[in-house]
């Protein structure tokens, strides 16, 4: 079975004022990074909107309304200090769930063991009743959620190796024993959360903060001795990727130095726990990156070893 793609137009279009580093442009260069022939045989799919119900598993219905509300016929909303909405962002957060949510249900009907959603904007920042940090809605945490109530997964997990700690996701699964969430990020960076002693009310949440400058050898240690275990011995029943490139050595919003070469070894290795305790499922959804050659290369990197695996 192939790797299916999920892209929309919505998320190129999704307006931020000039000068803001989640700009337009990044979708457009992983579109472009995914148009040659090493990608031909991606299952290509257009991301529908999500519904109502699959937003709510992880936000209150007010939150949810009080988004939709916010996004204005023209100019910018403003959600906080960076998050912006234009006449086109509620589209592009709607179908960025949407399709976290239709790769799960063509994962499970055995479509596909693995699927990548290109979009924008991110959403592991965005936390059950705050949006921040570029973030509408937890992409990420609405596709695993859904996973549980649609499809009676028991445990689901989220795993994130953005620079930046994904709160949101770690705010909408802190009570809940059956999700985990496992991060690495730079330590001390924005939003100030994810200290290694923070692990869940259950013991649910793994963290590895890294020192600005670490390299992929630390990265990886921290993985390999730590985060990795915890995921496996979770044993999930579908492994979620807030895949951040943002940690890539060329990104101006991020102090760590990883490469391309370790963005692949960590997709691996998340395939290969994938196949060992979740049936191989895995929806791999883009959060950060915002050097746009090196998220281009990322990308296309991670989704190469997507394909191979």
């Amino acid at each position: 079975m192939t790797t299916l793609l999920y892209t929309h137009p919505a998320f190129g279009a999704h307006e931020v004022p000039d000068g803001h580093v989640e700009r337009q442009a990044r979708y457009h260069a992983v579109e472009a990074a995914l148009a040659g022939d090493d990608f031909a045989g991606l299952d290509r799919r257009e991301a529908p909107r999500a519904r109502a119900e699959a937003v709510e598993r992880a936000h209150p219905r007010a939150f949810r309304e009080a988004v939709e509300r916010a996004a204005p016929d023209d100019g910018f909303a403003r959600l906080d200090a960076d998050t912006f909405m234009g006449p086109s962002s509620l589209e592009a957060a709607l179908r960025a769930a949407g399709a976290g949510v239709a790769a799960v249900d063509a994962l499970y009907a055995g479509e596909a063991k693995n699927a990548f959603v290109a979009a924008r904007p991110p959403g592991h920042h965005a936390e059950p009743e705050r949006a921040m940090g570029f973030c509408f809605f937890n992409s990420a945490a609405i596709a695993a959620l859904h996973a549980r109530a649609a499809h009676g997964a028991r445990r689901v997990a989220v795993v994130d190796f953005d620079v930046h700690h994904g709160n949101g996701t770690e705010a909408a699964f802190w009570h809940d024993e059956t999700a985990f969430y496992a991060s690495s990020h730079e330590w001390p960076q924005y939003p100030g959360t994810g200290r290694e002693s923070d692990r869940g009310a259950t013991g649910n949440i793994a963290n590895a903060p890294l020192p600005t400058g670490a390299d992929g050898e630390t990265f990886r240690r921290a993985w390999g001795e730590r985060l990795l275990p915890a995921l496996s011995d979770f044993s999930p029943d579908i492994i979620v990727v807030s895949a951040g490139f943002d940690a890539h050595r060329a990104d101006p919003l991020g102090g760590l130095l990883l490469t391309e070469d370790d963005f692949a070894w960590i997709t691996r290795e998340l395939l290969g726990i994938a196949r060992d305790k979740a049936g191989g499922r895995l929806v791999s959804l883009l959060e950060g990156g915002y050097d746009l050659d090196a998220l281009a290369r990322s990308v296309a990197t991670h989704v190469k070893a997507l394909m191979e695996g």
